[in-house]
């Protein structure tokens, strides 16, 4: 698994992930719906989420390796995101989750977001939720 994943996520409170996909022309990667459950003792869900995920070319791909694949679709489908974004009837966001693995290592370091992929956040009115875990053993000092 890479360090970095990239996808692009829509959260509605009112609709189902069939509007949102009918409204942005475009099937998810991944859908949850209003009502539905991650297990069968938690809650309903109250809200629907659906995600649409970025491919790295290959392994180990860090966030500037992944704009490629979220440019690639397009302005119409930011302009969607946009449109379904600005109506008030879901919210949009670009989320980068990031495992930090070695801490001393550079691969890991620093997230880069070029001026193409802001300006295509802009359009599909789209906030950025950085998510950050670091998977590292401490060394735990004996005295």
């Amino acid at each position: 698994m890479s360090a970095f994943q990239m996808y692009v996520r829509v959260v509605s409170s009112s609709l189902q992930p069939s509007d949102i996909t009918a409204r942005l022309n475009a099937e998810p990667d991944e859908s949850s719906a209003i009502g539905s459950r991650r297990r069968p003792e938690l809650p309903p869900r109250g809200h629907t989420s659906w995600i649409r995920r970025a491919v790295a070319p290959e392994a180990g791909a860090r966030p500037e390796d992944l704009e490629p694949s979220v440019l690639a679709w397009g302005t119409e489908f930011a302009a969607a995101l946009g449109a379904l974004a600005e109506s008030g009837a879901a919210d949009v966001s670009l989320v980068i989750v990031q495992r930090i693995q070695d801490p001393d290592g550079t691969a890991e370091k620093g997230i880069f977001l070029g001026a193409e992929l802001i300006r295509w956040l802009a359009t599909a009115g789209a906030s950025l939720d950085v998510d950050q875990y670091v998977l590292h053993e401490c060394e735990q000092s004996q005295d």
